[in-house]
Protein backbone atom coordinates (compact mmCIF):
# COMPACT_ATOMS: atom_id res chain seq x y z
CA UNK A 1 0.00 0.00 0.00
CA UNK A 2 1.06 3.60 -1.11
CA UNK A 3 -0.73 6.64 -0.20
CA UNK A 4 -0.05 9.90 -2.18
CA UNK A 5 -1.09 12.08 0.78
CA UNK A 6 -2.66 11.73 4.11
CA UNK A 7 -5.67 11.19 2.65
CA UNK A 8 -5.73 8.80 -0.44
CA UNK A 9 -4.56 5.69 -0.63
CA UNK A 10 -3.53 3.48 -3.44
CA UNK A 11 -5.26 0.19 -3.40
CA UNK A 12 -3.51 -2.65 -4.95
CA UNK A 13 -4.65 -6.05 -5.85
CA UNK A 14 -3.51 -9.12 -3.90
CA UNK A 15 -0.50 -10.80 -4.59
CA UNK A 16 -1.29 -13.97 -6.59
CA UNK A 17 1.01 -17.22 -7.31
CA UNK A 18 4.63 -16.53 -7.16
CA UNK A 19 4.46 -12.80 -5.89
CA UNK A 20 2.61 -14.09 -2.67
CA UNK A 21 5.28 -16.71 -2.35
CA UNK A 22 7.96 -13.70 -2.77
CA UNK A 23 6.03 -11.81 0.14
CA UNK A 24 6.29 -14.50 2.08
CA UNK A 25 9.52 -15.31 2.02
CA UNK A 26 10.72 -11.34 1.93
CA UNK A 27 8.24 -11.16 5.40
CA UNK A 28 9.96 -13.62 7.51
CA UNK A 29 13.07 -12.50 6.29
CA UNK A 30 13.23 -9.59 7.52
CA UNK A 31 10.74 -10.59 10.65
CA UNK A 32 13.81 -12.63 11.53
CA UNK A 33 16.23 -9.76 12.07
CA UNK A 34 13.95 -7.49 14.24
CA UNK A 35 15.80 -8.61 17.19
CA UNK A 36 19.14 -9.38 16.49
CA UNK A 37 20.43 -6.40 17.82
CA UNK A 38 18.68 -6.57 20.81
CA UNK A 39 18.94 -10.00 22.28
CA UNK A 40 22.49 -10.41 21.09
CA UNK A 41 23.67 -7.54 23.78
CA UNK A 42 21.87 -9.34 27.12
CA UNK A 43 24.15 -12.27 27.65
CA UNK A 44 27.35 -10.43 26.89
CA UNK A 45 26.52 -7.35 28.63
CA UNK A 46 28.78 -7.98 31.40
CA UNK A 47 32.01 -8.06 28.80
CA UNK A 48 30.18 -5.01 27.33
CA UNK A 49 30.31 -2.86 30.46
CA UNK A 50 33.67 -4.06 31.52
CA UNK A 51 35.08 -2.77 28.15
CA UNK A 52 33.44 0.24 27.70
CA UNK A 53 33.47 1.56 31.42
CA UNK A 54 29.53 1.21 31.66
CA UNK A 55 28.00 1.94 35.31
CA UNK A 56 24.50 -0.26 35.63
CA UNK A 57 22.21 3.37 34.76
CA UNK A 58 24.14 3.90 31.84
CA UNK A 59 23.71 -0.36 30.76
CA UNK A 60 19.96 0.64 31.44
CA UNK A 61 19.84 3.27 29.10
CA UNK A 62 21.57 0.78 26.42
CA UNK A 63 18.54 -1.31 27.46
CA UNK A 64 15.77 1.50 26.93
CA UNK A 65 17.54 2.52 24.10
CA UNK A 66 15.72 0.35 21.29
CA UNK A 67 12.27 1.41 23.20
CA UNK A 68 13.25 5.21 22.09
CA UNK A 69 13.97 4.55 18.74
CA UNK A 70 11.21 2.16 18.00
CA UNK A 71 8.75 4.89 19.10
CA UNK A 72 10.63 7.88 17.64
CA UNK A 73 11.72 6.21 13.82
CA UNK A 74 8.06 4.20 14.49
CA UNK A 75 6.07 7.16 14.74
CA UNK A 76 8.00 8.30 11.04
CA UNK A 77 7.41 5.09 9.40
CA UNK A 78 4.05 5.84 8.14
CA UNK A 79 5.14 9.62 5.95
CA UNK A 80 7.84 7.52 4.56
CA UNK A 81 6.01 4.90 3.43
CA UNK A 82 3.40 7.60 2.07
CA UNK A 83 6.05 9.08 -0.40
CA UNK A 84 8.43 6.36 -1.04
CA UNK A 85 6.63 2.76 -0.50
CA UNK A 86 6.72 0.60 2.48
CA UNK A 87 9.07 -2.26 0.78
CA UNK A 88 11.34 0.36 -0.16
CA UNK A 89 11.31 1.75 3.63
CA UNK A 90 11.59 -1.58 4.64
CA UNK A 91 14.99 -2.27 2.88
CA UNK A 92 16.17 1.16 3.89
CA UNK A 93 15.60 -0.16 7.08
CA UNK A 94 17.73 -3.47 6.59
CA UNK A 95 20.05 -1.60 5.09
CA UNK A 96 20.68 0.46 8.50
CA UNK A 97 20.47 -2.23 10.09
CA UNK A 98 23.10 -3.88 8.28
CA UNK A 99 25.25 -1.43 9.55
CA UNK A 100 24.75 -0.38 12.61
CA UNK A 101 25.50 -4.17 13.64
CA UNK A 102 28.78 -4.20 11.66
CA UNK A 103 30.11 -1.37 13.32
CA UNK A 104 28.74 -1.00 16.43
CA UNK A 105 30.81 -3.51 18.29
CA UNK A 106 34.16 -1.99 17.60
CA UNK A 107 32.80 1.52 18.84
CA UNK A 108 35.87 2.89 21.00
CA UNK A 109 33.69 4.19 23.83
CA UNK A 110 30.34 3.86 25.59
CA UNK A 111 28.74 7.31 23.40
CA UNK A 112 29.80 5.84 19.67
CA UNK A 113 28.68 2.01 20.81
CA UNK A 114 25.29 3.69 21.49
CA UNK A 115 24.92 6.10 18.70
CA UNK A 116 25.72 2.87 16.31
CA UNK A 117 22.86 1.14 18.25
CA UNK A 118 20.20 3.97 17.28
CA UNK A 119 21.53 3.41 13.86
CA UNK A 120 20.60 -0.64 13.56
CA UNK A 121 17.40 0.17 16.08
CA UNK A 122 16.44 2.85 13.96
CA UNK A 123 16.79 0.48 11.04
CA UNK A 124 14.69 -2.01 13.19
CA UNK A 125 11.90 0.54 14.11
CA UNK A 126 10.34 1.38 10.71
CA UNK A 127 10.18 -2.22 9.75
CA UNK A 128 8.82 -2.70 12.88
CA UNK A 129 5.73 -0.37 12.02
CA UNK A 130 5.58 -1.62 8.49
CA UNK A 131 5.18 -5.22 8.36
CA UNK A 132 1.97 -5.34 9.98
CA UNK A 133 0.49 -2.81 6.86
CA UNK A 134 2.45 -5.28 5.12
CA UNK A 135 0.59 -8.28 5.92
CA UNK A 136 -3.23 -6.52 6.36
CA UNK A 137 -2.78 -5.20 2.41
CA UNK A 138 -0.86 -8.60 0.92
CA UNK A 139 -2.90 -11.23 2.62
CA UNK A 140 -6.13 -9.43 3.63
CA UNK A 141 -7.81 -13.11 4.74
CA UNK A 142 -4.97 -14.60 6.58
CA UNK A 143 -3.95 -11.91 9.11
CA UNK A 144 -4.06 -13.74 11.93
CA UNK A 145 -2.04 -16.63 10.41
CA UNK A 146 0.92 -14.62 8.64
CA UNK A 147 0.93 -12.31 11.60
CA UNK A 148 1.76 -15.80 13.47
CA UNK A 149 4.25 -16.99 11.24
CA UNK A 150 6.60 -13.70 11.34
CA UNK A 151 6.25 -13.61 14.88
CA UNK A 152 7.34 -16.87 14.78
CA UNK A 153 10.72 -15.82 12.73
CA UNK A 154 11.02 -12.87 15.09
CA UNK A 155 11.38 -14.55 17.82
CA UNK A 156 13.24 -17.37 16.34
CA UNK A 157 15.89 -14.65 15.55
CA UNK A 158 15.68 -13.33 19.04
CA UNK A 159 15.93 -16.41 20.74
CA UNK A 160 19.02 -18.04 18.48
CA UNK A 161 20.61 -14.55 18.85
CA UNK A 162 20.51 -14.69 22.44
CA UNK A 163 21.51 -18.64 22.82
CA UNK A 164 24.29 -18.22 20.21
CA UNK A 165 25.74 -15.09 21.30
CA UNK A 166 28.22 -16.54 24.03
CA UNK A 167 29.10 -19.40 22.25
CA UNK A 168 30.33 -17.91 18.97
CA UNK A 169 32.14 -14.86 20.75
CA UNK A 170 34.26 -17.87 22.79
CA UNK A 171 34.51 -19.49 19.18
CA UNK A 172 35.40 -16.11 17.98
CA UNK A 173 37.94 -14.96 20.56
CA UNK A 174 35.51 -11.75 21.47
CA UNK A 175 32.27 -10.29 22.05
CA UNK A 176 32.99 -7.89 19.64
CA UNK A 177 33.34 -10.24 16.68
CA UNK A 178 30.26 -12.43 18.15
CA UNK A 179 28.02 -9.47 17.69
CA UNK A 180 29.27 -8.22 14.48
CA UNK A 181 28.40 -11.81 13.22
CA UNK A 182 24.52 -11.18 12.94
CA UNK A 183 24.90 -8.39 10.41
CA UNK A 184 25.21 -11.34 7.60
CA UNK A 185 21.69 -12.42 8.45
CA UNK A 186 20.14 -8.95 7.95
CA UNK A 187 22.34 -8.76 4.47
CA UNK A 188 20.87 -11.95 3.45
CA UNK A 189 17.38 -10.74 3.70
CA UNK A 190 18.24 -7.46 1.52
CA UNK A 191 17.39 -9.45 -1.57
CA UNK A 192 14.34 -10.91 -0.86
CA UNK A 193 12.69 -7.29 -1.39
CA UNK A 194 14.27 -6.10 -4.88
CA UNK A 195 11.63 -8.77 -6.15
CA UNK A 196 8.53 -7.86 -4.47
CA UNK A 197 9.62 -4.26 -5.40
CA UNK A 198 9.19 -4.92 -8.88
CA UNK A 199 6.13 -7.18 -8.82
CA UNK A 200 4.23 -5.01 -6.75
CA UNK A 201 5.32 -1.47 -9.82
CA UNK A 202 2.66 -2.12 -11.92
CA UNK A 203 -0.54 -3.05 -9.56
CA UNK A 204 -1.85 0.19 -8.85
CA UNK A 205 -5.42 -0.31 -10.38
CA UNK A 206 -7.63 2.11 -8.04
CA UNK A 207 -6.91 4.66 -6.12
CA UNK A 208 -9.86 5.97 -3.71
CA UNK A 209 -9.96 8.41 -0.66
CA UNK A 210 -9.26 6.72 2.76
CA UNK A 211 -11.31 6.90 5.46
CA UNK A 212 -10.61 10.28 7.51
CA UNK A 213 -9.83 8.35 11.17
CA UNK A 214 -8.18 10.47 13.76
CA UNK A 215 -6.66 6.73 16.14
CA UNK A 216 -5.30 9.52 18.59
CA UNK A 217 -9.24 9.68 19.59
CA UNK A 218 -10.08 6.23 19.58
CA UNK A 219 -9.89 4.49 23.14
CA UNK A 220 -9.43 1.37 20.96
CA UNK A 221 -6.08 2.76 19.76
CA UNK A 222 -5.26 4.14 23.80
CA UNK A 223 -6.20 0.73 25.16
CA UNK A 224 -3.86 -1.07 22.23
CA UNK A 225 -0.82 1.86 22.74
CA UNK A 226 -0.87 0.68 26.49
CA UNK A 227 -1.17 -3.15 26.49
CA UNK A 228 1.87 -2.76 23.58
CA UNK A 229 3.55 0.22 25.79
CA UNK A 230 3.14 -2.08 28.97
CA UNK A 231 4.08 -5.44 27.55
CA UNK A 232 7.34 -4.00 25.74
CA UNK A 233 8.46 -3.05 29.01
CA UNK A 234 8.45 -6.14 30.59
CA UNK A 235 9.95 -7.64 27.46
CA UNK A 236 12.63 -5.28 27.46
CA UNK A 237 13.21 -5.65 31.22
CA UNK A 238 13.60 -9.52 30.27
CA UNK A 239 15.98 -9.02 27.00
CA UNK A 240 17.92 -6.25 28.84
CA UNK A 241 18.32 -7.67 32.35
CA UNK A 242 17.06 -12.03 33.07
CA UNK A 243 20.36 -12.80 31.89
CA UNK A 244 22.22 -10.64 34.67
CA UNK A 245 19.61 -11.37 37.40
CA UNK A 246 20.07 -15.08 36.57
CA UNK A 247 24.64 -14.39 36.43
CA UNK A 248 23.95 -12.66 39.91
CA UNK A 249 22.01 -15.68 41.06
CA UNK A 250 25.54 -17.80 40.32
CA UNK A 251 24.07 -18.97 37.17
CA UNK A 252 27.04 -19.62 34.78
CA UNK A 253 26.92 -16.88 31.43
CA UNK A 254 26.11 -20.39 29.36
CA UNK A 255 23.10 -21.41 31.01
CA UNK A 256 22.00 -17.71 31.41
CA UNK A 257 21.85 -17.75 27.91
CA UNK A 258 20.12 -20.62 27.49
CA UNK A 259 17.62 -19.75 29.79
CA UNK A 260 16.75 -16.21 28.17
CA UNK A 261 16.98 -18.21 24.99
CA UNK A 262 13.76 -20.22 26.05
CA UNK A 263 12.05 -17.43 27.51
CA UNK A 264 12.53 -15.92 23.84
CA UNK A 265 12.00 -19.44 21.56
CA UNK A 266 8.56 -20.16 23.51
CA UNK A 267 7.06 -17.36 22.03
CA UNK A 268 7.88 -19.47 18.89
CA UNK A 269 4.48 -22.30 19.56
CA UNK A 270 3.11 -19.75 21.54
CA UNK A 271 2.64 -18.13 17.96
CA UNK A 272 1.54 -20.93 16.47
CA UNK A 273 -1.17 -21.40 18.82
CA UNK A 274 -2.00 -17.76 19.08
CA UNK A 275 -2.44 -17.17 15.69
CA UNK A 276 -4.74 -20.69 14.73
CA UNK A 277 -7.16 -19.04 17.69
CA UNK A 278 -6.88 -15.43 17.49
CA UNK A 279 -8.04 -14.77 14.44
CA UNK A 280 -11.91 -17.06 15.19
CA UNK A 281 -12.46 -15.00 18.79
CA UNK A 282 -14.63 -12.36 18.69
CA UNK A 283 -12.73 -10.98 21.79
CA UNK A 284 -9.11 -11.32 22.90
CA UNK A 285 -9.47 -9.76 26.53
CA UNK A 286 -8.83 -13.27 28.42
CA UNK A 287 -5.45 -14.39 26.24
CA UNK A 288 -4.14 -10.94 26.84
CA UNK A 289 -5.40 -11.45 30.82
CA UNK A 290 -3.76 -14.92 30.36
CA UNK A 291 -0.18 -13.80 29.46
CA UNK A 292 0.05 -10.77 32.58
CA UNK A 293 -0.85 -13.62 35.06
CA UNK A 294 1.74 -15.63 33.89
CA UNK A 295 4.12 -12.69 33.57
CA UNK A 296 3.47 -12.07 37.52
CA UNK A 297 4.05 -15.93 38.31
CA UNK A 298 7.43 -15.80 36.38
CA UNK A 299 8.35 -12.35 37.71
CA UNK A 300 7.34 -13.48 41.61
CA UNK A 301 9.18 -16.58 41.26
CA UNK A 302 12.32 -14.51 39.99
CA UNK A 303 11.92 -12.02 43.26
CA UNK A 304 11.84 -15.24 45.76
CA UNK A 305 14.58 -17.19 44.13
CA UNK A 306 15.71 -16.75 40.90
CA UNK A 307 17.93 -20.20 41.46
CA UNK A 308 15.30 -22.17 43.11
CA UNK A 309 13.54 -23.15 39.57
CA UNK A 310 15.19 -20.89 36.74
CA UNK A 311 13.75 -23.12 34.11
CA UNK A 312 10.34 -22.61 35.51
CA UNK A 313 10.66 -18.79 35.98
CA UNK A 314 11.75 -18.46 32.25
CA UNK A 315 9.18 -20.62 30.86
CA UNK A 316 6.63 -18.46 32.57
CA UNK A 317 8.06 -15.19 31.35
CA UNK A 318 8.55 -16.74 28.14
CA UNK A 319 4.27 -17.45 27.83
CA UNK A 320 3.99 -13.59 29.27
CA UNK A 321 6.10 -12.89 26.26
CA UNK A 322 3.37 -13.97 23.74
CA UNK A 323 1.69 -10.79 24.47
CA UNK A 324 4.26 -9.29 21.44
CA UNK A 325 2.39 -11.33 19.11
CA UNK A 326 -1.11 -11.08 20.48
CA UNK A 327 -0.72 -7.22 20.07
CA UNK A 328 0.26 -7.37 16.72
CA UNK A 329 -2.66 -9.39 15.69
CA UNK A 330 -4.79 -7.33 17.40
CA UNK A 331 -3.47 -4.25 15.83
CA UNK A 332 -4.77 -6.41 12.35
CA UNK A 333 -7.72 -7.09 13.55
CA UNK A 334 -8.72 -3.73 14.85
CA UNK A 335 -8.19 -1.41 11.71
CA UNK A 336 -11.41 -1.77 9.40
CA UNK A 337 -8.90 -1.13 6.33
CA UNK A 338 -5.11 -1.20 5.33
CA UNK A 339 -5.03 2.67 5.46
CA UNK A 340 -6.55 2.21 9.14
CA UNK A 341 -4.01 -0.16 10.15
CA UNK A 342 -0.94 1.98 8.81
CA UNK A 343 -1.72 4.34 11.58
CA UNK A 344 -2.85 2.11 14.23
CA UNK A 345 -0.42 0.17 13.72
CA UNK A 346 2.07 3.52 13.99
CA UNK A 347 0.19 5.00 16.51
CA UNK A 348 0.22 2.11 18.86
CA UNK A 349 3.65 1.55 18.16
CA UNK A 350 4.96 4.91 18.75
CA UNK A 351 3.24 5.63 21.72
CA UNK A 352 3.31 2.02 23.06
CA UNK A 353 7.42 2.60 23.06
CA UNK A 354 7.25 5.73 24.30
CA UNK A 355 5.61 4.38 27.23
CA UNK A 356 8.31 1.90 27.83
CA UNK A 357 11.12 4.00 27.61
CA UNK A 358 11.36 4.55 31.28
CA UNK A 359 11.14 0.85 32.35
CA UNK A 360 14.75 -0.46 31.97
CA UNK A 361 16.41 2.85 32.87
CA UNK A 362 14.59 2.26 36.19
CA UNK A 363 15.11 -1.45 36.39
CA UNK A 364 18.81 -0.33 36.27
CA UNK A 365 18.85 2.75 38.79
CA UNK A 366 17.24 0.95 41.26
CA UNK A 367 19.38 -2.15 41.05
CA UNK A 368 22.56 -0.15 41.84
CA UNK A 369 20.55 1.89 44.42
CA UNK A 370 19.42 -1.18 46.05
CA UNK A 371 22.55 -3.19 45.14
CA UNK A 372 19.58 -6.23 44.37
CA UNK A 373 17.26 -7.25 42.35
CA UNK A 374 13.92 -7.53 44.87
CA UNK A 375 13.06 -3.82 44.59
CA UNK A 376 13.07 -3.85 40.51
CA UNK A 377 11.31 -6.87 40.32
CA UNK A 378 8.79 -5.72 42.61
CA UNK A 379 8.26 -3.45 40.38
CA UNK A 380 8.16 -5.46 37.20
CA UNK A 381 5.11 -7.82 38.97
CA UNK A 382 3.38 -4.33 39.57
CA UNK A 383 3.46 -2.90 36.19
CA UNK A 384 1.53 -6.30 34.92
CA UNK A 385 -1.21 -5.20 37.01
CA UNK A 386 -2.27 -1.94 34.35
CA UNK A 387 -0.66 -4.51 31.34
CA UNK A 388 -3.82 -6.99 32.06
CA UNK A 389 -6.60 -3.78 32.37
CA UNK A 390 -5.51 -2.61 28.83
CA UNK A 391 -5.50 -6.29 27.94
CA UNK A 392 -8.99 -6.14 28.15
CA UNK A 393 -9.79 -3.41 26.73
CA UNK A 394 -7.87 -3.72 23.94
CA UNK A 395 -9.17 -7.43 23.25
CA UNK A 396 -12.93 -6.15 23.28
CA UNK A 397 -14.35 -6.79 19.49
CA UNK A 398 -14.23 -3.27 18.72
CA UNK A 399 -12.82 -1.86 15.41
CA UNK A 400 -11.49 1.71 14.40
Amino acid sequence: MQTSDDHAVLIEEPPKGRTRLIAVVAVLLAAFNLRLAVTSVGPVLDEIRDALGMSGTVAGLLTSVPVLCFAVFGLAAPRLARRIGAARVIMAGLALLTVGLIVRPYAPDTALFLLFSVVALGGIAVVNVLLPVIVKEQFPHRVGAMTGFYSVALNAGASIAAAATVPVSHAFGGWRLGLACWAVISLIALPSWFPLLRDRAGEVRQEAPAPDVRVSRSPVAWALAVFFGLQATGAYVIIGWLPQMFRDAGISAEEAGLLFAVASVLAVPMSFLLSAITGRMHSQSGLAAGLAVAGMAGWAGMWWSPAAAPWLWAVLLGISNAAFPLVLTMIALRGSTPATVVRLSAFAQGVGYLIAIPGPILIGFLHDRSGGWRVPLALSIALLVPQLLAGLAAGRNRQV
